[in-house]
């Protein structure tokens, strides 16, 4: 269970704001909490096809524990649109290249649903390293 530091509410726009520290936890339990608290479900009155009214701060995401194995071994794979042209990039290169901001957002946009709300509840994540 990840520790929430603080949860404020604004009184105009009634968006809750919710800090995460990622220091010590794991890429991917961090991801998957993030995913269920941008959809909602933490709340009780979640809805599938609603936005909830909810924005997620990440702090520390450099102190998040990856394994070496996990930093060879995954794989992240996109396809140029011509023959030939898929290109394999792993975690390693993505963490020397863009950060640990960009692996976390890369899993958290992994778990959640495909639809045309993933982008908005995407835009609702801010991660500093």
């Amino acid at each position: 269970m990840i520790r929430i530091l603080r949860m404020t509410t604004e009184t105009t726009t009634k968006q809750k704001k919710i800090s995460i520290d990622a220091t010590g936890k794991r890429l991917g339990r961090l991801a998957s909490e993030i995913a269920e608290i941008l959809s909602g479900k933490h709340e009780p009155t979640f809805v599938p096809n609603a936005v909830p009214n909810v924005s997620v701060t990440v702090l520390n995401a450099s102190g998040m524990q990856i394994t070496e194995e996990k930093k060879t071994k995954k794989m992240y794979d996109r396809y140029t649109g011509y023959f030939g042209g898929r290109k394999e990039t792993s975690l390693r290169q993505v963490l020397e290249k863009k950060g640990y901001a960009e692996a976390l957002r890369r899993a958290v946009y992994g778990m959640l649903p495909s639809n045309r709300l993933r982008s908005v509840k995407m835009k609702r994540l801010r991660i500093s390293e």
